[in-house]
């Protein structure tokens, strides 16, 4: 196949990963020492919990504990809790992203996404498929789930940028807006004890009240977290894999006005095409393990390679790569595993799905603008995807 993707950064599903092998010890960007987990098999395990912790991480006892700031490390943060704690947390929100009901979504999601598409078509130049749709889709989708009012999304856009900066923002601006955004977390949760809804913040409060025990904070957290994993995701998502199908395989393009085939080809592209950089998952040996042959010690930081476990030869036969509409021989990784696995799988799913379908079906003839000024990179600190991608319909 011909490539006609833009220089100079390769996109994301030809990042390279190292090949899938018992677990070497490795040194972290920050300097941290820890053990690489590549096989699928093994990832799994460590994904699986068990033996292996995120919470661990951020114990005191540890000199070596994660130090990013922001919202990603930190220890309140649903993703970064493990055990009972974590499972209370979690319960409070489970119920609204099961596949039940995630599909009673689907009427309005798919209107979204006509609207939006709507405004594309009448574009007689070329347009941007980031803000044309990649971004406010799932804004908008989040926006919705929260109860907020139409003209929270551009605020809710801004914090996420923040909380994944790709460092076109000061510290200082990135402190004074996510401390905003943290103060907005809490807002919406006591204005939704005081006039409940429908929504999934009213939901939260009334699970959370029911379970009781819950800190504040966390429930802070949890909402701050929905609003910036929905969004930022989705967005880098879905992007990512425009420009891998409108810049490789076209010939694939067609057959995507197949909803049953747009849902095939989206479980495979979710494979396929990861959301950044980064070397991996993070968790902390709660306790002396073995693992692929190997003795990882108690305390080690542990990197499960996410990204080349999806590419594990033994999993996943290569030759079967190239094939975006045959079902997938394993579960995919992309969105984790054991405890915590993404509960917005279901609507990322749905959402990528639907934009596919819907894309390939409207503008059948779409194409990505030629040369490197159609692609303008989005450098994430967790993520990477097109910041704008310009077509032509």
């Amino acid at each position: 196949m011909t490539s006609t993707l833009p220089a100079p950064l390769p996109p994301l599903h030809r990042i390279p990963s190292a090949p899938c092998a018992a677990p070497p010890p490795v040194v972290l960007p920050d300097g941290a020492a820890a053990w690489r987990v590549s096989r699928y098999a093994d990832v799994r395990e460590v994904l699986g919990g068990g033996g292996f912790t995120r919470a661990a991480l951020y114990a005191e006892e540890h000199d070596d504990r994660p130090s990013g700031g922001g919202i990603v490390d930190d220890p309140e943060l649903l993703f970064n809790q493990d055990g009972p704690e974590h499972l209370r947390l979690r319960r409070t929100v489970g119920r609204a992203f099961t596949p039940r009901a995630v599909a009673r979504w689907e009427p309005w999601i798919t209107a979204t996404v006509e609207e939006l598409l709507d405004g594309l078509v009448r574009h007689e130049g070329p347009f941007d498929l980031v803000s044309g749709l990649a971004r406010p889709l799932p804004v908008t989708v989040i926006t919705r789930l929260l109860g907020l009012e139409g003209d929270a999304w551009e605020k809710i856009g801004y914090w996420s940028d923040l909380a994944f900066t790709d460092g076109s923002h000061s510290a200082a601006e990135v402190e004074s807006g996510l401390a905003d955004f943290t103060s907005f977390g809490g807002e919406l949760l006591a204005l939704r004890r005081k006039e409940p809804g429908d929504d999934l913040v009213s939901g939260i409060v009334r699970a959370a009240d029911a379970e009781g025990g819950i800190p504040e904070s966390q429930l802070v957290r949890l909402v701050c977290g929905m609003v910036v994993g929905g969004h930022d995701s989705t967005m880098t998502m879905l992007g990512n894999v425009l420009l891998y199908l409108l810049g490789e395989r076209r010939d694939a393009w067609p057959r995507l006005t197949d909803v049953d085939a747009a849902g095939l080809a989206a479980d495979r592209l979710l494979h396929l095409v990861p959301l950044g950089e980064d070397p991996g998952s993070l968790r902390r040996c709660v306790a002396g393990t073995d693992l692929g042959g190997v003795r990882v010690p108690a305390g080690a930081i542990v990197v499960a390679d996410i990204v080349a476990a999806n590419r594990d030869p033994e999993v996943f036969p290569p030759a079967e790569t190239d094939d975006l509409f045959r079902e997938l021989p394993a579960p995919t990784l992309a969105f984790g595993g054991g405890p915590h696995y993404c509960m917005g799988a279901w609507l990322a799913r749905l959402e990528l799905r639907t934009a596919l379908n819907r894309l390939a079906t409207r503008l059948p003839e779409l194409r990505l603008v030629p040369g490197d000024g159609g692609v303008e990179w989005r450098l994430g600190t967790t993520s990477r995807g097109p910041k704008r991608l310009m077509a032509v319909g």
